[in-house]
């Protein structure tokens, strides 16, 4: 691979039932394109195939671990000779016995090495299998005390590009006399404005023209409204950044989904768009419907 198509390479490798699914789900959430369960001798291909594609595949995190069983010694050596090609880092997964006891029983799933022994053989056959990854590894992290959702964010932390939002949401217009969206986390009703609809040189016009924007706004309680409603959500979108939410929507009905919601949701987006690590984004559902 050349420097020109080099990106990086993340392996995600460590014990069992230490959260390796939940680390390579938030990668992917970010951007990343996983790969699960690969035999450390298919990582050369799949960086070639990355370096051949004119960097479509930028990020590319492999999941290697004890299931491709003996194939999973040659790992070390894979790393070896990918490092000085490949801008590549390894993380390890790991937590304490007990901890890995008890999630398997959780669970009710046999440790992958365990046999005819118990879970306990198994968690100590994998730690001598994997000894050698965890001392070349770039990051050991350590989920005995973490759940799912702070170990997503954690991830997300460790690997997410710092020019990345942390957060998107969508602001939806629609139409209440359609249904209400059904994917919407939070939702508002603009049907406290007089509507465009009755006016005439508006009527055949939608939220997105700049007449009917004005008149929308310019009436009583919509400016008042957009400041508070957007001052309301703040801290939601904040929480949802802590706990690494990775989408929301954000839903402005109206009758028709034509006027009001339209103008509103456009409004609402450009006062969104002032706070840190969020990406919005603006639909309308039932734009167009008679």
């Amino acid at each position: 691979m050349s420097d020109d198509s080099r990106g990086e390479v993340l392996i995600v490798t460590g014990m069992s039932g230490a959260g390796r699914s939940t680390v390579a789900d938030a990668l992917e959430d970010h951007g990343w394109y996983v790969v699960d369960n690969l035999p450390p001798q298919m990582l050369r291909p799949l960086l070639d195939l990355a370096g051949r594609i004119d960097g479509q595949l930028p990020r590319v995190a492999a999941v290697v671990d004890v299931r491709g069983g003996d194939l999973y010694a040659d790992l070390p050596a894979a790393v070896q000779q990918l490092r000085d090609a490949n801008n590549l880092r390894i993380v390890f997964l790991d937590a304490s016995d007990d901890v890995l006891v008890r999630r398997f029983e959780q669970v009710r799933r046999p440790h992958p090495l365990q046999g005819g022994g118990t879970i306990l053989d198994g968690i100590r056959e994998e730690r001598r299998q994997t000894a050698p990854a965890r001392e070349r590894a770039d990051v050991v992290i350590d989920t005995s005390a973490l759940n799912i959702h702070q170990l997503a964010r954690r991830t997300a932390d460790l690997f997410r590009e710092d020019h990345a939002p942390r957060h998107r949401t969508t602001i939806l217009s629609f139409g209440f006399k359609y249904g209400l969206p059904a994917d919407a986390d939070l939702v508002a009703d603009m049907r406290f404005l007089p509507n465009p609809f009755w006016k005439d040189e508006l009527r055949n016009l939608t939220g997105e023209h700049e007449s009917v924007s004005e008149y929308v706004l310019s009436q009583e309680g919509a400016t008042e409204f957009l400041e508070a409603y957007a001052n309301a959500v703040t801290p939601i979108i904040e929480g949802y950044q802590r706990e690494n939410k990775g989408h929301s929507t954000i839903a402005i009905g109206c009758t028709g989904g034509k006027h009001r919601s339209v103008a509103m949701s456009i409004a609402l987006a450009a006062l969104l768009r002032r706070l840190p690590g969020l990406q919005v984004g603006v639909r309308h559902r039932d734009l167009g419907r008679e």
